[in-house]
């Protein structure tokens, strides 16, 4: 016995002594789930073998793509149009009221930038509220606001009104993350990318409707508040179809450990589609799970979303400043002496680029991928705005209006896919939280380019600068992982000094392996 013990080396018996060890665990650890079976069955009851777990992804894979989808579209969309026209009718605005109150230079770019501010407060208290309370409750309430302050806008006789107003509609607009994030989160993979571009042709229609109503309630009825009245209709039908057709995300119910609801929902949005509920979702053997953390915006700043974080929030800024910084040189150089005066037909004409630019993004996004897009936009937004701003209105007309065509397009095939990206690429504890703060990041670039665009400097300097922001967002976008194909918050993005911790654990855990 002595010699047999002596013979063996040290580094051997040290690994008997882990096999033994490990043998030993492994038979504890077999006996307690015995333990813990036969007590789960003793108090629920004996479990079901045939028990199917099911991804949300995979839940809204097999309900596909129908008239559910298509509901929730038309509420979402009558949303984003709403926000386009309350946007969207401060170029007409803001000189009218400029010589009607005879305001100044800073007054006027200030009734401009009020529902920006208003727009980003709106985002932070909206979307948190959003992954708090649930999707649909702030999707009414944001429509509620706008409505209400919308209506309110055009019977205000004082500057100081105007302005508290249009705050409260902006900051309504600020929840407008919430309607967006709630159909993507009812999208198959497979049409997800289609769909969120289809919302975007309601913001054109709400921008085509705005140079309509201004040119039969400005230039033939000269009246602004019948003007900001028409505006805001699209904000009332938003309300109604929400009520009706927007049901809350099951994504975000399964994240709040509301199981039961959110089967229910799958399983009507199932039977809507024409398909068999039954079959999908039997009421007993499934078993949906999907994220269960929460979030805050301090969430966002943690390793895992730093980065990317930073990257969204200095694009959304970008974004912002950009696309109406484009719009109001194009108000600008379309402007005729009088206040009341527009060229409504180059306006409508550059307006209907953006209906445009969707049909292209629809047609590529799927094939050539999304960060491509955004980085060919932001860098061909910026040479046509430039372009445009060296262009005279009065010995080249056509040529303008070609440049603010191309310009308003690329500035719309920006917007799309910057909305598309940063719902796809934000995990649904984190969606609304995340999109909202990149949102409001937006609101400043926003606040900040009336001032920028104004009358006081020159459009050569305007084309300059604009220039030279699209081309170092057009490098921000380079550096974003590519959503095309993935589910909907599952592409893995961390900050390096996540990975590093992550690459340390990996290799040190498995220690005695080695030996």
């Amino acid at each position: 016995m002595h010699s047999c013990s002596s013979s063996i080396s040290p580094e051997k018996t040290c690994l008997l002594l882990i096999e033994s060890t490990e043998s030993t665990m492994h038979d504890t650890s077999l006996s307690t789930d015995r333990a813990s079976a036969n007590n789960d069955s003793i108090v629920n009851g004996p479990r079901n073998e045939d028990e199917v777990k099911m991804s949300i992804d995979e839940a809204m894979d097999a309900i596909g793509t129908g008239r559910f989808q298509n509901h929730i579209l038309w509420a979402a969309g009558s949303c984003f149009m709403a926000d386009s026209m309350e946007i969207m009718i401060l170029s007409f605005l803001s000189p009218i009221l400029q010589s009607e109150w005879n305001l100044t230079i800073t007054q006027t770019a200030t009734v401009t930038s009020v529902v920006f501010a208003g727009a980003m407060m709106g985002t932070l208290v909206l979307g948190p509220m959003s992954d708090k309370f649930g999707r649909m409750p702030i999707f009414i309430l944001s429509g509620t606001i706008i409505c209400i302050f919308g209506f309110g806008t055009a019977f205000t006789n004082e500057y100081v009104a105007f302005l508290l107003t249009r705050f409260m509609v902006g900051f309504g607009v600020g929840g407008l993350t919430v309607p967006f994030d709630t159909l993507a989160e009812f999208l198959p993979t497979e049409t997800r990318g289609k769909y969120l571009i289809y919302i975007e042709y309601f913001w054109t229609l709400g921008s085509l409707g705005v140079t309509t109503f201004a040119f039969f309630t400005i230039e033939f009825g000269r009246s602004w508040r019948l003007f900001v009245l028409l505006c805001s209709i699209p904000c009332l039908v938003s309300v109604i179809l929400g009520l009706i057709y927007v049901p809350e995300s099951p994504r975000w119910l399964l994240s709040k450990g509301k199981h039961d609801k959110a089967l229910h929902i799958l399983r009507t949005a199932a039977t809507t589609n024409g398909k068999d509920a039954d079959l999908i979702f039997p009421h007993r053997n499934i078993k949906l799970h999907a994220e269960k953390d929460e979030s805050t915006f301090r969430d966002l700043l943690r390793p895992r979303w730093r980065k990317l974080t930073l990257l969204l929030w200095f694009l959304w800024g970008a974004f912002a400043f950009t696309y109406y910084g484009t719009i109001m040189t194009v108000m600008r150089i379309f402007k005729k002496n009088n206040d009341y005066a527009f060229n409504y037909s180059a306006i409508f004409f550059s307006g209907f680029a953006e209906i445009v630019g969707t049909v292209v993004l629809v047609l590529l996004i799927d094939r050539i991928g999304r960060v491509r897009i955004l980085v060919g936009s932001l860098v061909c937004g910026g040479i046509f705005v430039l372009l445009l701003c060296m262009t005279s209105m009065d010995n080249y007309p056509w040529v303008a209006i070609m440049f603010a065509f191309l310009a308003r397009l690329s500035e719309m095939m920006l917007s799309c896919i910057l909305w598309l990206c940063t719902a796809e690429l934000l995990t649904t504890e984190i969606r609304t939280t995340g999109h909202s703060a990149a949102n409001a990041v937006a609101r400043i670039g926003g606040f900040i380019s009336p001032y920028i665009v104004s009358d006081n400097s020159s459009l050569l300097l305007v084309g300059i600068f604009m220039l030279c922001v699209h081309l170092l967002g057009a490098y921000v976008a380079s550096n974003l992982p590519e959503t095309k194909g993935t589910h909907l918050g599952e592409v893995p993005f961390h900050d390096e000094h996540e990975n590093e911790n992550l690459h340390k654990k990996e290799i040190e855990v498995p220690i005695y392996e080695i030996i």
